[in-house]
């Protein structure tokens, strides 16, 4: 004979657990699923700004949207995430604009040096430049925010006082950055980072052109005791979305997404510049490295050297029936309103 209290109990368990299947059944109906694929390790600015994003679209969307990130290349790769957004593989992925040279004649402005200093300056103006075009190298995309590295300067194993010091410099750079390095004297040697620690020590670069954060990231205080600021050119970034998945969102959920545009850009150039703040007092305190300004006769030069890339860049906007000076012109006003006041 079976006891009441048991049957009450046997009852009891049989609820709950029909409530929480209903409960679990109801959660994945109304589930959105997201992949969003990154190409650097997971610890560098691009991927912390992806877990931001994804913590505050779950938070927003009250968990009715959950995003599965990528970093590292485990989904797609960094000259691989374009087509591959397009084509479905990820939903949502992170564009370097370098990567894909002729790709993005508008947004490519962005690697010009412009001489922004910082990356919440340079982030906010690529964002607004981005919003009062819609440029149609985009239109196969949803852009969900655009950011920027920090500035790029100069990290060696001597010191870089003056454009003299330059002269023959073999240095690791990539892109737009080896043209600039050329045109102001020095050999740019292109490879990837993750080869340049090795590259240091052996003496086959002496040192390298990028932002300053990699001084602690990748621990090349350790070498590189002297660095100079130049604030030359920043890397722009664009996340996008599969135009299908976009459009098969509620417009709730599209809702959260565009209203996060604006200020995931600032929130990743304010993380940015915060990092390369840390990661300076970090190699001064560990390594006693040196922090060396330019003449300003010196970085007029640069400018004046490094005008052809301009130049360069007009004419190719042009064939994309883009004004260049116009476009420019915009941006001086962005980096005027946005800049920190000296």
């Amino acid at each position: 004979m079976i006891r009441l209290g048991r049957i009450t109990g046997l009852f009891a368990v049989l609820m709950v657990s029909a409530v929480m299947f209903c409960s679990v059944s109801s959660l994945h109906a109304a589930e959105i699923s997201l992949s969003y694929a990154n190409f650097p390790p997971a610890k560098t600015f691009p991927c912390v700004q992806m877990e931001r994003w994804k913590v505050e679209v779950e938070k927003r969307t009250s968990g009715k949207v959950q995003v599965q990130t990528y970093p590292g290349s485990t989904l797609l790769g960094a000259k691989t995430t374009l087509r591959g957004v397009m084509q479905g593989q990820a939903d949502i992925g992170c564009v370097s604009i370098a990567y894909h040279p002729g790709a993005f004649p508008l947004s490519s402005v962005f690697e010009l040096p412009l001489g922004y200093t910082t990356s919440t300056s340079a982030s906010l103006a690529l964002w607004d430049l981005f919003q009062k075009h819609q440029p149609k190298e985009f239109k196969k995309f949803k852009v969900l925010t655009m950011f920027t590295s920090a500035p790029s300067n100069l990290m060696t194993k001597t010191p870089i006082r003056t454009l003299k010091d330059l002269n023959g410099l073999e240095l690791r750079a990539s892109g737009i950055l080896s043209k600039i390095l050329s045109s102001i004297g020095a050999t740019p040697v292109s490879m990837p980072m993750s080869a340049t620690p090795e590259a240091l020590q052996k003496g086959v670069v002496k040192g390298l052109f990028s932002s300053f954060d990699v001084l602690k990231d990748m621990n090349f205080a350790e070498i590189c005791r002297y660095e100079t600021v130049t604030n030359t050119a920043v890397y722009p970034f664009a996340i996008i979305m599969n135009l299908s998945t976009w459009e098969g969102l509620p417009d709730d959920v599209k809702k959260v997404m565009n209203d996060l545009g604006r200020e995931q850009a600032e929130w990743t150039g304010k993380y940015m510049d915060q990092h390369v703040n840390d990661s300076l007092a970090w190699s001064k305190e560990k390594y006693g490295i040196e922090i060396i300004t330019m003449p300003d006769a010196d970085m007029n030069i640069i400018k004046e050297k490094t005008l052809p890339l301009i130049e360069d860049w007009k004419t190719k906007a042009a064939s994309a029936d883009i004004d260049g000076d116009a476009v420019l012109a915009e941006v001086e006003g962005s980096r005027a309103l946005y800049e920190p006041a000296k």
